[in-house]
């Protein structure tokens, strides 16, 4: 039977890399969700196997689920849930703490060590020893694969971000972000820009990627501390949303500053123009590497305090919007002006929760824009266009007319998960061989 403890745990909420699908654990299993259009919440799939579960990431909107039950949390399962079939389980020495996925890589945080992955063939490519303790599993994936990079605490008494290139193996650099230890972690979506704040959640910085060089800080409130529960991008990079324990969510504007030249790095110099390179000398060292706000651009009231929550921003229906899910199971949808900031207006609220009959996907006129390609990349030819870009297909809901995937999306051998080839290595690993990632 199920523990007291389990049944009385509230739902596991996530957000894919691209904010287009939503996933939530919940006691009896895991639900996956599409937010396709403000009005329609679609239930891809409900999965009712596997009680208390706590973490389920889906690879953007592919079949690709990974989920982790409280029942066996030493014990990663790999589904292809539109067949109902396991691809693999992994076990490890002790409690998974957290999974990050992109087309690449399959990154498993424990509290004291990482594993990292080979997606197509589930291969264990490397182990990261003796991490400094990490007790909430605080780690970043860029979802972009072409750079793969990990971010993940150096310390646990100080704010230090050690930068790992996914793809090479290799620590690319550390950061001395905060003076205290780190609270939550976040890629932009092409891996150029990381956002960084600690236990106190006063700051939130943005440094470049890989140089480390910070960007931007940001101050959400000096009066209190919080505990930020979500730090997430837009996926044009253009804004910054944090939210917390308290009852405001707070987005931030990465502005760009008039007289950059492209061939410049994004530094203070490079917004500011060389009107004030000169100023900067008579500047105090911590403001004048970087972007100083000390306002957020646009703030939500939560009608809710004190439950967790997590946050995206997503464009749906041609339109910037805010996405935050609350712990009891509810999805609020904001508009966000994007010229003006301000008061973000709720316009929808749905239940995650509610009877679980998978509605059918509806035709739907309206063309998502370009930052929601994330979304609509997954069955692909198993070549590749020698052009940059091509159609877009979406396993939810069909061609999305008009739209491109950037070039980076592409990973040198795509991963198909709608047909009988996908993942054809990982077949080998059914039998359970490979399925111990023990410490050695």
């Amino acid at each position: 039977g199920q523990s007291q403890a389990a049944a009385r745990s509230p739902p596991r909420l996530l957000f894919s890399s691209s904010a287009a699908s939503l996933a939530i654990g919940t006691t009896t299993g895991y639900r996956l969700f599409s937010l396709s259009s403000v009005e329609q919440l679609d239930q891809v799939h409900e999965s009712n196997e596997i009680p208390d579960v706590y973490i389920v990431e889906r690879l953007f909107s592919s079949s690709l689920v990974v989920v982790v039950s409280h029942a066996k949390p030493q014990q990663m399962n790999v589904y292809h849930f539109k067949k109902g079939t396991e691809i693999c389980n992994y076990s490890y020495s002790s409690n998974i703490l957290s999974i990050r996925l992109n087309r690449q890589r399959l990154i498993v945080c424990l509290e004291e060590s990482i594993y990292i992955h080979n997606i197509k063939d589930m291969k264990l490519l490397k182990t990261i020893l003796d991490t400094p303790p990490n007790t909430t599993g605080l780690c970043a994936l860029s979802i972009n694969h072409a750079n793969s990079y990990l971010a993940y605490p150096g310390s646990a008494t100080s704010g230090e971000i050690v930068l790992y290139d996914g793809n090479t193996l290799k620590t690319a650099c550390t950061i001395p972000a905060h003076d205290g230890p780190l609270a939550a972690l976040t890629f932009n979506s092409t891996g150029s820009k990381l956002a960084s704040a600690s236990e106190k959640g006063t700051v939130i910085r943005v440094f470049s990627i890989p140089g480390g060089q910070k960007l931007y800080e940001f101050r959400r409130g000096m009066k209190r501390y919080v505990n930020i529960s979500s730090l997430v991008f837009s996926m044009d990079s253009q804004f910054l949303c944090a939210s917390s324990n308290t009852e405001t969510v707070h987005i931030f504007k990465l502005e760009h500053l008039t007289d950059s030249r492209p061939e410049e790095p994004p530094t203070w110099s490079g917004y500011m123009g060389k009107m004030f390179q000169a100023a900067t000398n008579y500047l105090p060292a911590q403001v004048s590497g970087m972007m100083n706000q000390d306002r957020a651009f646009a703030t939500v009231r939560l009608n809710i305090s004190g439950q967790r929550n997590i946050c995206a921003l997503s464009t749906i229906q041609k339109l910037p919007r805010l996405l935050v899910t609350t712990s009891d199971g509810h999805l609020y949808i904001y508009n966000l002006d994007p010229q003006d900031g301000g008061e973000c207006v709720l316009i929808k609220k749905h239940s995650l929760l509610g009877s679980g009959k998978t509605e059918e996907n509806k035709e739907n006129d309206l063309q998502p824009p370009l930052p929601q390609s994330y979304a609509a990349t997954v069955a692909r030819q198993s070549t590749v266009p020698s052009t940059s870009t091509m159609p877009g297909y979406s396993e939810d809901g069909g061609a999305l007319r008009g739209e491109v995937i950037p070039e980076h999306e592409f990973a040198t051998g795509p991963v198909c998960l709608d047909d009988e080839n996908e993942f054809p290595p990982i077949i080998l690993c059914r039998g359970g061989q490979p399925g111990k990632a023990k410490r050695s």
